[in-house]
């Protein structure tokens, strides 16, 4: 009994170390989380996770989430893409790219352009990390 207790207390500590910081978003129907993390090391990065509350069969509520894992190493390039993104919709649709952006111009794709639903693959992200 004293080594379950002994595990489940380090696995609550690892969690605790694990969640640095949150922030959360209540945005209408979603919610978004930015969760900083710790790895073993001690390098943080960034979770961001949108929530949306479902009806599922039966009535029965649960929680549609979608995962994104960010880390430092990346930070800059993400927040260029995010500035360039956000600056595109907010500017009527005339793309400003940021000092560092490293977005060729040829990559810009064109609004109207369709994709067929076929090019894109359902991703579980609740699975990330279970073995």
């Amino acid at each position: 009994m004293e080594e379950e207790a002994g595990t489940i207390i380090e696995k609550e500590e690892r969690i605790a170390k694990e969640e640095i910081f949150t922030k959360v978003v209540r945005a209408g129907k979603r919610t978004y989380f930015f969760d900083v993390k710790a790895t073993r090391k001690d390098d943080y990065y960034l979770t961001i996770t949108e929530s949306k509350k479902r009806l599922g069969k039966e009535g029965k509520v649960f929680y549609e989430k979608h995962k994104i894992f960010l880390y430092k190493e990346d930070f800059d390039k993400f927040t260029d893409g995010l500035k360039d993104a956000v600056g595109y919709i907010g500017n009527g649709k005339d793309i400003i790219h940021t000092a560092a952006s490293r977005v060729p111009e040829q990559t810009t794709v064109s609004v109207s352009q369709e994709i067929g639903t076929g090019e894109f693959t359902n991703i579980d992200f609740d699975d990330l990390g279970k073995e």
